[in-house]
């Protein structure tokens, strides 16, 4: 699995109706996820593959260049550079996301990811894996357990969104990554404790193990266990 889909979960289509809007929707989650870090795809691509004219995709990526999300370079080595750094681990960026939020949309967001994420790897490990899909999550749980804290989030992202994009259904990938967004400024306020990404790392092997060896009961169990970790580090910290 490439980097171009990879980006498929959030860099799909956008409705005629409100087309700036949702490609600065579109554009915000693949910065904030941590789907791209450094330069956006080409423009050419990038148009075709959020089904807009490149008018307005310029429209988009000037109103994120004024935000201070991205830095427009013109010439040859030019493009949409990311300029999006997540803020440092603050208690109080969590207590306001999280009252920006409300309690009840805290607890139906955590109920949402439970459900796609248990789901996906349910799925996965039914359908089986093998060849280049086996390596490539063999690849994101190298790449998520040899993270160190400052690129942890990041790469615990793409970690879980690759599971959900194996499956091969797009509408399941979306919804992780959606799942995903509406946590991710709560998880971006919380420290990356060496102990948690220690404790992560066996459940990811878990995960994988049971994943690689078709077993979806115990694919479910082991990502359900995974993120009730991730909600009782949240609730800790808001305690």
């Amino acid at each position: 699995m490439n980097e171009s889909t990879h980006l498929a979960a959030v860099l799909r289509p956008v409705r005629a109706g409100n087309a700036f809007e949702e490609t600065v929707e579109r554009l915000l989650q693949a910065i904030k996820l941590g789907m791209v870090t450094e330069k956006l795809p080409p423009e050419r691509e990038l148009a075709a593959r959020l089904g807009i004219s490149r008018v307005t995709l310029r429209e988009a990526i000037r109103a994120l260049q004024e935000a201070g999300y991205l830095d427009v370079r013109r010439g040859r080595y030019g493009g949409a550079f990311v300029t999006y750094v997540p803020p440092p681990p603050s208690q109080g960026d969590l207590r306001r996301a999280v009252a920006d939020m409300g309690t009840d949309d805290l607890a139906d967001a955590l109920t949402f990811r439970m459900a796609v994420e248990c789901g996906a790897a349910q799925v996965l490990a039914a359908a089986g894996i093998d060849g280049e899909r086996r390596d490539t999550l063999r690849r994101r749980l190298r790449e998520v357990n040899s993270a160190g804290p400052d690129d942890y989030r990041r790469l615990d992202t793409a970690f879980h969104l690759a599971i959900a994009e194996l499956t091969g259904s797009s509408l399941l990938a979306a919804a992780c990554a959606d799942a995903r967004l509406r946590v991710t400024d709560l998880l971006n306020a919380i420290p990356v404790l060496q102990r948690n990404i220690q404790h992560a790392a066996a459940q990811h092997e878990a995960i994988v193990a049971a994943v690689l060896a078709g077993d979806p009961d115990a694919a479910r169990r082991a990502v359900a266990e995974h993120l009730e970790g991730t909600a009782a580090l949240l609730r800790g910290f808001l305690a």
